[in-house]
């Protein structure tokens, strides 16, 4: 329609129905009942002044105005308006802990355990012993603790956090002694040395890059270095003419000058997993049996909890780092607790951690178990997006993820779509995966070699049925520019 005459506009606006008309109508009826009077009106508002707008440039068409057509103009607003923001997706990434997407997926125990945090009230800080308060890192203690070998442990919401809390407690206006080959950046732009200037505390780096020795740190500690530090470089490897100091020496030399060892493990695990097949990774254990009178990791990495950052070692430190302010700063609340107790307690019996931690399922899981998922969903995949692109089972690698061992892959299975005429079609290929994102559970995977490639390592029997169905509606999306 070409721009309207005031005439013509006037003709037109006085066609625009009453808003409480169409309140009362029979269509606004069950939305008022189910969103309220209060949404289901100002969504009733917000389109008629959009159908205005449209008529006032010649392109608004008088048939919107139909109080049926309103009501499902009305409905579909709030329905979008009610969906939350927080969605369920499909990691077909080939990430297993990936940070974009909430990382480690919680075993049934924990979510069970966090439901009943989240419903009823709980002892987050209440002795049921002697009937008075209480601390609420004592709800997991004694069982970080056990598995660990530590003498006392908290927990603060991150690991970000837990190595600001030990640098701010024990090293404030100090100086902290770190091998420059350890200065990493994790995601977020996270750097160690932000991080002690935040926390107040000196950065001493000795060595170089690929190359750092024991005396390296012997001849820079003085009389105000708090604490010797050493980081696990799980996000990026440096190899060739290198030289790092193991934990077990730098130990021996800080014990002899008196100056306790922190050491932040990143992703953090509690068990050997070359018992599995997977790449090695030191444990929490080894790090305290190895000298380290700190230890900060994650919660929900290779230990695949909830998100937390968990902080163990000698009581007398500890206890200094409980003690700080920030301590409650970043804290955290019932609904990790309740979550982590569940997964640390699975590693009381480690002959069943595989079958049922999740994360541990994941990685672990069997290439041909793999391909079959592949080969059975692929028909429905290839029914919803069209016979532009060809489907094929493929093998790929999948990533343990999250800085988690980043250079180290797991033989995994996939689909990979590519255009059927053998062509590339990077435009066609960021449709269809635009396409699969768009579905009502998304479908996230990964663009490489002019292929959209979905990797099904996370994609479980279980949830198969789900992938298929929402791939087969009444009328399929087709990937095509029609």
């Amino acid at each position: 329609m070409s721009e309207v005459t005031s005439i013509e506009l006037k003709s037109l606006m006085a066609r625009v129905p009453s808003v409480e008309r169409v309140m009362a109508s029979a269509g606004l009826a069950p939305l008022v009942a189910q969103h309220g009077r209060t949404q289901a009106l100002a969504a009733l508002r917000r389109i008629l002044d959009d159908w205005r707008r449209e008529a006032q440039a010649g392109r608004a068409s008088v048939d919107a105005l139909d109080e049926t057509r309103l009501a499902q103009a009305v409905g579909a607003a709030l329905e979008e308006r009610a969906r939350s923001k927080v969605r369920a997706v499909f990691n077909l990434t080939g990430t297993v802990l990936h940070t974009n997407l909430g990382r480690a997926l919680l075993p049934d125990d924990a979510v069970q355990s966090v439901v009943e945090a989240m419903t009823r009230p709980a002892n987050l800080e209440f002795d049921l012993a002697t009937g008075s308060r209480g601390d609420r890192d004592d709800l997991i203690d004694e069982l970080i603790c056990e598995l660990t070998g530590a003498e006392a442990a908290t927990v603060v919401n991150n690991n970000a956090a837990a190595v600001l809390l030990v640098l701010s407690a024990l090293a404030s206006k100090k100086e902290v002694v770190v091998s420059r080959g350890e200065l990493v950046e994790i995601g977020g732009a996270f750097r160690i040395p932000d991080i002690m200037s935040r926390a107040g505390a000196k950065l001493r780096e000795v060595g170089t890059t690929n190359r750092t020795h024991l005396k390296d740190y012997d001849e820079a500690i003085g009389t105000r270095t708090a604490l010797l530090m050493k980081v696990h470089c799980s996000n990026y490897a440096i190899s060739g003419f290198t030289k790092e100091v193991a934990l077990n020496d730098l130990s021996v030399l800080a014990k002899s000058r008196n100056v306790p060892v922190a050491v932040d493990l990143g992703s953090g695990t509690l068990v050997d997993l070359t018992q599995w097949g997977l790449p090695r990774e030191t444990t929490v254990r080894e790090t305290i049996e190895g000298g380290a009178d700190v230890v900060t990791f994650s919660g929900d990495k290779l230990l695949g909890g909830p998100q937390a950052g968990l902080i163990v070692g000698r009581r007398e430190l500890i206890a200094k780092i409980k003690k700080h302010p920030l301590k409650r700063a970043l804290r955290v609340g019932k609904l990790t607790l309740a979550a982590l107790e569940p997964v640390l307690r699975l590693y009381r019996a480690p002959e069943f951690l595989r079958e049922r931690l999740t994360t541990l399922r994941l990685l672990t899981r069997a290439a041909d178990d793999m391909r079959h998922t592949a080969e059975r969903v692929a028909p429905a995949l290839q029914h919803a997006i069209g016979a532009e692109f060809a489907i094929e089972v493929e093998p790929m690698f999948s990533q343990i993820g999250s800085g988690a061992l980043p250079v180290d892959v797991l033989p995994s299975y996939g689909l990979t779509i590519r255009l059927a005429s053998g062509k590339r079609g990077g435009r066609q290929i960021n449709r269809v995966e635009k396409l699969l994102r768009s579905l009502p559970r998304p479908v996230i995977g990964r663009i490489a070699d002019d292929a959209l490639r979905l990797d099904v390592r996370c994609l479980e029997p279980h949830d198969e049925a789900a992938f298929i169905a929402q791939l087969q509606p009444e009328q399929p999306a087709q990937a095509n520019d029609a």
